[in-house]
């Protein structure tokens, strides 16, 4: 891959709970495009990973809490998914305000999976064109959003994906994203 991303930082928000595939698959895409990624979480330490959303799949290192980060320190943010991931994030208010001021920066913010329901809880979807796992697209319609069945979709700074078999779209368009955000940055 190329180097498209040298010089950006991406912070992935998980807690535990979170679809392995779906944090590490996007994270070793981004780093292989040069970017720094950092793990933020509720709590410092470990988060417990899940696949298939039950079956335990070890545990994945924090770089930083959400509490001690800055949106300005990083120029994308990804949402994995799993169900018990984004039902903790969208209960600390830490992280849910972390996540609304992402997006009202109009840095890429990509979800994926379940991951949409914390930026449901932020009051960011109304309006905005997007897809996730069927079974949260009643409550993305329910908070104003435009839902469609696709693989990957952009609504200006947000970029959704369905599930872990959509990955590789998800991924490739982040990467893309990520660039284009960088190339029209003044950074």
């Amino acid at each position: 891959m190329s180097n498209e991303l040298d010089g950006r930082k991406i912070a992935i928000l998980a807690a535990d709970g979170v679809e392995k595939v779906e944090l590490e698959q996007p994270r070793e895409v981004l780093q292989q495009a040069g970017a720094q990624v950092a793990v933020l979480s509720l709590k410092s330490g470990e988060i417990e990973a899940r696949n298939h959303d039950l079956e335990p799949a070890g545990q994945i290192a924090v770089d930083q809490p959400v509490s001690d980060a800055s949106v300005g320190d990083y120029d994308g943010l990804v949402l994995p998914g799993g169900t018990v991931n984004p039902d903790k994030l969208r209960l600390d208010d830490t992280a849910v305000s972390f996540v609304r001021e992402f997006v009202d920066s109009g840095k890429p913010v990509a979800a994926i999976c379940h991951g949409p329901w914390t930026l449901v809880e932020a009051g960011v979807v109304a309006g905005r064109r997007m897809t996730s796992y069927p079974s949260i697209r009643t409550d993305l319609r329910n908070a104003g959003a435009r839902v469609v069945d696709e693989e990957v979709v952009v609504d200006g700074n947000l970029i959704t994906s369905r599930s872990p078999r959509d990955l590789d779209a998800f991924c490739s368009k982040l990467v893309e994203q990520l660039a284009h955000a960088s190339a029209g940055s003044t950074q």
